[in-house]
């Protein structure tokens, strides 16, 4: 290509040389005929191409040889540029460049030069660091310049190196409408290019093209399934689990022995609903860790999935196993502490947590770890009732991120667990000062006050908020829940009356004043709110088990209320206070083998709900399983306390015993 420029170019030139030939004198005959420099420095531009593999420097000589005998020739400088910058001589070969868009500002050979090496600069780690920002946001922009004026239109027939490389600067400088064209033509064109796809749909994502993106791999993926992964990628990004779930499937056709996708294809899953998709992310997590034993992620997220689908003891060794082989992985740590936590083993949470967070303390990567761990160490102190260690976790978590208000919502509600409640309630106030407009730091204050005993400064707070022009639908719901816990019934009720007014469409203030009717004893006016909460909302499933367990509860049309808390159920498989329920309504139906069924998920599922462990230990009793009863009982007696008779369930203990065999 280079030498059928440089002959179009001495073509050109040859008219002009042969108008001077005309203006000298005529030569004697006997005179020798000058040289001719054209064809001179042709011969050093040949020259400088033969040897250019073998003897830099020669070349180089040869080239700047050919300028002096041809000075008007922007090809020469343009061709040694390139040398320079395939020798990695990038001020040189910027120099050159420079000359040759001197003599022709539309040189193509020239641009591209001065546009790969500007990128060079721009991307390379220690050059970038030594320029600084402002130098480097200035060569991404001159590279860009660059390869545009290279790339002659069409676009598409250009070199796909260069084209690939200008979509790249298009990225890198948030260009991302110029960057999709130049991807689509490239994946089109260049099917085996692994980066294009992602690289197009990172653009269409960046874009705010979401939607057109995922259309696009949709159209091309089954012409191209190697699409599929991406594909499945950006469904997760826009959490479109199930969908991701099926492409990662797809993905999977073209390489069953992907590590990589099965993974993707679990966390799809995992994060889906149901325990059919946890299940199944299990069994996929089991084969990629078979295929691959060390991979970290895989066995991350198996022992997440272990977790899920109810083998916390597996999902513990899971855990372990990790944690062995990279004691520096502190998400392996946090599986582990899951893992405890489920099974209600703080103590062993805390003897592992304890010296693994001092490890964490140092080294790259500890202020994440720290974020990471300490607070499922302060709950584990919490739930042992070591307040006092529970607040300096909590406190260390809080210094490791200042700026989370979680770390600090931990901290309120771990003082508050200590009953230090006018501590509780400065430090929500201090944290209210940074974000005024932060809800759940009000209510926090609020509850904080209350437990205190300042029952009306507390509610003073919230009452503030909810008069406030823009308090939204969740300001009056805070309100009317303090007023409830407050023991302040028609105040709770007026509030929420009204807010039902004011956000007609807000489902969890319409619930609200259900539940708030029925613990009033409203029944039919609490029941009237409810069917009209899922007639409008037929798949509200907490709607749906509300109304269900109500009945049930209260032993009215026990079918009906069954076929309630199926509808739930359906929505949401697994979920424990939903078995709890439907076992509950079977239980007052007679029905104890199914009562016995579900009761047992939940129990096992939510081991320190009173409630729930109560509801089960009833079942037990009534098949004469008194040992298990006692144990169901105790449980209860020793859970969260919320909505049970104690003394009540000590009576029934007492007559369980009873009715155990003499020994």
């Amino acid at each position: 290509m280079k030498l059928v420029v440089f002959v179009a170019l001495i073509g050109a030139s040859a008219p002009s040389i042969a108008a001077a030939q005309t203006r000298r004198p005529a030569t004697p005959p006997q005179a020798t005929t000058a040289p001719d420099r054209t064809a001179q420095a042709y011969e050093q531009f040949l020259r400088a191409h033969l040897i250019e593999d073998e003897d830099v420097e020669g070349a180089i000589a040869a080239y700047r040889r050919a300028m002096t005998l041809d000075p008007s020739s922007a090809t020469i400088p343009a061709d040694l540029a390139d040398l320079f910058m395939r020798e990695g001589r990038a001020n040189e070969a910027l120099q050159a460049a420079e000359q040759a868009l001197r003599l022709s500002p539309a040189n193509r050979d020239a641009h591209r030069v001065l546009g790969t090496v500007y990128a060079t600069l721009a991307s390379t780690p220690a050059e970038a660091q030594r320029q600084g920002r402002t130098a480097q946001r200035e060569n991404l922009n001159r590279a860009v310049e660059h390869l545009e004026l290279a790339i002659a239109p069409p676009m598409a027939s250009a070199d796909a190196n260069l084209r690939a490389m200008l979509a790249r600067l298009y990225m890198a400088t948030s260009a991302y409408e110029k960057a999709i064209p130049v991807l689509t033509d490239l994946v089109k064109q260049e099917p085996g290019w692994q980066d294009g796809p992602s690289l197009l749909a990172e653009a269409y994502s960046s874009a705010g093209r979401a939607a057109d993106g995922i259309k696009w791999l949709e159209e091309s993926a089954p012409e191209n399934p190697q699409l599929y992964a991406t594909l499945a990628d950006f469904y997760g990004r826009n959490r479109r689990w199930s969908d991701a779930a099926m492409a990662y499937e797809q993905a999977l056709k073209t390489a069953p022995r992907s590590v990589d996708y099965r993974k993707g294809l679990a966390e799809a899953l995992l994060n889906g609903s149901g325990r059919t998709d946890a299940m199944r992310a299990r069994d996929v997590l089991r084969e990629a860790v078979a295929m691959r034993a060390t991979d970290e992620r895989a066995l991350y997220l198996l022992s997440e999935a272990e977790r899920v689908t109810g083998d916390s003891a597996a999902a513990e060794n899971v855990a372990r196993r990790l944690v062995t082989q990279n004691p520096r992985n502190a998400q392996g740590y946090s599986a582990l502490a899951e893992s405890l936590e489920e099974q209600r083993k703080y103590q062993a949470l805390v003897d592992t947590l304890g010296p693994a967070i001092n490890n964490f303390r140092t080294g790259a990567g500890s202020g994440a770890a720290l974020r990471l761990l300490l607070p499922h160490l302060g709950f584990a102190y919490q739930e042992l009732g070591l307040f006092d260690k529970a607040i300096s976790a909590f406190e260390d978590a809080r210094k490791a991120a200042p700026n989370d208000p979680s770390f600090t919502g931990y901290l309120i509600q771990a003082h508050m667990a200590a009953k230090n409640y006018n501590t509780a309630a400065e430090l929500a106030h201090a944290a209210r000062e940074r974000t005024p407009g932060d809800i759940r730091l009000a209510r926090l204050e609020s509850l904080a006050l209350r437990r205190a005993g300042k029952v009306d400064q507390g509610l003073a707070i919230l009452e503030g908020i909810a008069r406030q022009s823009d308090a939204g639908a969740g300001a009056q719901l805070a309100l009317a829940q303090a007023y409830a816990d407050a023991n302040r019934g028609p105040q709770a009720l007026r509030t929420l009356q009204d807010a039902q007014t004011r956000f007609p469409d807000e489902t969890a203030i319409t619930f609200e004043l259900g539940a708030l009717l029925d613990k009033q004893k409203k029944f039919s006016e609490s029941e009237a709110i409810f069917r009209q909460l899922i007639a409008r909302e037929p798949g509200n499933a907490q709607a749906l088990n509300y109304l269900g367990y109500m009945l049930a509860e209260r032993g009215e049309r026990l079918g009906e209320s069954v076929e309630l808390i199926k509808r739930a159920l359906a929505v949401e498989p697994d979920n424990g206070s939903y078995l709890d329920s439907i076992g509950w309504a079977y239980f007052k139906d007679g029905k104890l083998q199914l009562a016995l069924e579900h009761l047992e998920k939940a129990a096992e599922q939510l081991q320190t709900n009173s409630v729930i462990q109560d509801h089960y230990g009833e079942v037990l009793y009534r098949l004469g399983r008194f040992d298990d009863a006692i144990g169901a009982w105790n449980r209860a007696l020793t859970g969260d306390g919320d909505s049970i008779d104690r003394s009540g369930i000590d009576r029934k203990i007492r007559s369980a015993r009873q009715k155990l065999p003499k020994r």
